[in-house]
């Protein structure tokens, strides 16, 4: 597959770039594409949700009333989880969400919404740009001139570059990221993905190694 390379401007600038048929033209695989997003939201949740189990309660062991006789449910002391204010029974405790995916597994999945994204002609190759400095009206320009402007774009960078970065932190649907950080979240979570032309080489690299 072959994409023409696009300036700034959004103009043609007879350069074309091959799309490896490896990556963007296999079958993709639904399964590990949801396994790897899955472990990708795991890894965000915190884990430190907690809540106080009876033994861990302040307050009075006296207990309230007697077992039988009452006609009610027999309760404890003060703590007890039947009353209200009381303990919380199996409550939530810290934990760690992550879980462990083989690296092949991972690989699939990049390159199976890599495929997705192709197939629906949803990937743009740019000249490799750079700002002279953090500007969010010319970051602007550049999704307008792209007609990507009212889309969820990823904007996928050889290597990390702060003026881009920065130019385009305050805009909402824009997400920038160096081409050694892709993951299968950030790929599927989008509308576009427009690529600066070095970094389908390092991505190449990446997902072929």
């Amino acid at each position: 597959m072959e994409l023409s390379v696009l300036d700034i401007n959004g103009k043609e600038t007879g350069k074309k770039v091959a799309l490896n048929d490896a990556i963007y033209g296999i079958e993709p695989n639904d399964h590990v594409l949801w396994l790897d997003v899955k472990q990708y939201l795991a890894n965000q949740r915190q884990g430190t949700h907690k809540s106080k189990e009876r033994s861990e309660m302040s307050g009075s062991t006296r207990k309230l009333i007697r077992q039988k006789g009452g006609g009610g449910a027999r309760r404890g002391d003060i703590n007890s989880p039947v009353l209200v204010g009381g303990a919380r029974v199996f409550g939530p405790k810290p934990r760690d969400y992550g879980f462990k995916l083989n690296k092949k597994v991972k690989v699939l999945a990049r390159k199976s919404a890599l495929a997705y994204k192709a197939k629906d002609g949803q990937i743009i190759v740019i000249e490799d740009l750079s700002f002279e400095k953090p500007r969010t009206r010319d970051f602007v320009a550049l999704t307008k001139n792209l007609q990507v402007a009212d889309k969820k774009v990823l904007l996928v960078l050889p290597d990390q570059n702060k003026n881009v970065y920065l130019s385009a932190r305050n805009l909402q649907k824009v997400n920038v990221i160096s081409a050694s950080d892709i993951n299968t979240y950030a790929l599927m979570n989008c509308a576009s993905i427009v690529m600066a032309e070095s970094s389908v080489a390092v991505i190449d690299k990446l997902l072929n190694a």
